[in-house]
């Protein structure tokens, strides 16, 4: 039981943050989709840009900081 104890401690530390906007690594176009409903369920996401079309599984995701957060 002290293995799951330390797990719990851990979870705990764990920060949690809500998605963020995706962008294409190629062009930074947002318009980003995921190529098939299977992916990151049987199959590594895949993204298509509808713009340039890129297609591949690197994607640039924007993070907010605690700055930008409290303005």
């Amino acid at each position: 039981m002290k293995k799951f104890e330390n797990i719990r401690e851990v979870l705990k530390t764990v920060e949690h943050r809500k998605p963020s906007g995706i962008f294409c690594p190629k062009c930074a176009n947002p318009d980003v989709r995921l190529t098939s409903n299977l992916d990151g369920w049987l199959t590594p996401k895949k993204y298509l840009c509808e713009k340039c079309g890129y297609y591949g599984t690197l994607i640039m995701e924007l993070e907010k900081t605690e700055e930008e957060g409290s303005a």
